[in-house]
């Protein structure tokens, strides 16, 4: 039974288990291995210039040794700190290691003075990397100005003083760049296997919508000939005969709508399914009129449109005792609409199978994938309830030769191999 504005599910959950992920092989880990290769060789060359300046200025061995054992550790804090997900650890883990970094990054300049101050570029970039980015560049401007006041201890020149606030303000910079891309590559890498089962599962749903498109009216079709074929048979084997071929015929194309899944509908067209719509409601003794007034649109419009018809002859089949139906297709500026409207409907009826379909879902996402709208349900008239399915899809560039341009089309019951046009 057609019901207003209830769309199915396009497709049925997954009942497979659980899939074991397939083995990541060491080229598919490539690129966050260099990119955090980079990021650990440009941290310790930092911390090695540091040392080369230490070592290069003569001072007791007690304090060398200070000065190694701390650059050390603060290198081990920064390298913790670069790690992936290091902003998500709990606030007081951060504020414990950045406050350590931070006393290992100015407790040591009254000792070492302006030689220890290129350490403090290792504490900007943590703040950036750990805290929110209000309070984090609101520090790292601070930490870099910071260093003007070694600098007027020793009496610097201005430009050795701009100069140590701005190798310090770039040092955090890199190591912040470095560290969130690093950590970016990691991410967007992990993100492919997922992107690939996404993939993967709409291309399920797609075979799973198409496969009930366009089987479920051949295969209606297919019982409403073999019950007339025997009811037939008894007093009117020749006719019983012509059916046969028909069943022969929709079987045949039936299995060519198999292997048309996989080209996902690109060949249907409106002209053919209006004919298998004559074909299958003249049999089942079901008036149509069919109204086409269409200038050339395009194929994909075509398609679409072709398999709402299709989907609209199933549901009349299928949940209604309809005697008559009719089908109009006409251009409103660049859109193209069709209207299909069957009578027999009970509309209190609702569908207690748990396989009753999807194919108004399917439709709804196949239209709305080409930029058009689909709204079915049912309408009270004067003669009773009326089911109406009505798709609007824009009208593409791409030209097709539209069917019946022009005419209409009356077919009455019995009349199948007689056609009649009229304005």
């Amino acid at each position: 039974m057609q019901n207003k504005n209830r769309f199915d599910r396009a497709g049925d959950e997954d009942g497979e288990g659980a899939r074991p992920s397939p083995p990541k092989r060491s080229r598919d880990l490539l690129a966050p291995r260099v990119a955090r290769t980079i990021l650990v060789m440009a941290l310790i060359s930092y911390s090695v210039v540091i040392l080369l300046n230490i070592l290069d200025t003569p001072m007791p061995t007690r304090h060398t040794a200070v000065a190694i054992a701390s650059l050390v550790v603060v290198l081990a804090l920064q390298l913790r700190h670069s790690e992936p997900g290091a902003n998500r650890a709990p606030l007081r883990r951060r504020l414990l290691t950045l406050g350590v970094q931070a006393a290992l990054t100015y407790l040591p300049l009254l000792i070492f003075r302006a030689e220890w101050g290129a350490m403090a570029g290792f504490l900007a970039g943590s703040l950036l990397l750990l805290l929110p980015p209000r309070v984090g560049w609101s520090l790292y401007a601070v930490v870099g100005v910071s260093l003007v006041v070694p600098s007027l201890i020793e009496h610097r020149s201005v430009l050795v003083t701009v100069y140590l606030c701005q190798s310090t303000l770039l040092t955090g910079l890199v190591t912040y760049g470095l560290s969130r891309l690093s950590e970016l590559v990691g991410e967007v890498h992990a993100a492919r296997g997922e992107l690939a089962h996404m993939a993967v599962t709409e291309e399920r749903l797609r075979f799973a919508r198409d496969l009930h498109d366009l089987l479920g009216f051949g295969l209606s079709t297919i019982t409403l000939k073999a019950e007339l074929v025997h009811r037939l048979i008894p007093g009117h084997p020749q006719r019983a005969m012509d059916e046969i071929q028909d069943v022969l015929r929709v079987a045949r194309d039936s299995l060519a709508d198999v292997r048309r899944v996989a080209r996902g509908f690109q060949d249907m067209s409106l002209e053919q399914e209006i004919s298998s719509a004559r074909s299958v409601l003249s049999a089942a003794d079901i008036e149509l009129d069919v109204k086409v007034e269409l200038r050339p649109f395009g194929a994909r419009s075509d398609a679409v449109l072709a398999a709402v018809l299709r989907e609209a002859m199933t549901n009349l089949l299928r949940h209604s005792k309809a005697g008559h139906c009719t089908i109009d297709a006409e251009h409103l500026g660049e859109t193209v609409r069709l209207t299909v409207a069957n009578d027999g409907v009970d509309s209190g009826y609702r569908d207690p199978s748990p396989d009753s379909g999807s194919g108004l879902a399917n439709l709804g996402i196949r239209v709305r994938a080409i930029g058009g709208r689909v709204d079915a349900g049912c309408v009270k008239g004067t003669k009773g309830t009326t089911f109406r399915l009505v798709a609007e899809v824009p009208a593409h560039s791409e030209v097709v030769q539209p069917p019946f341009l022009g005419e209409k089309l009356i077919l009455r019951p019995g009349s199948a191999s007689r056609i009649t046009a009229s304005d």
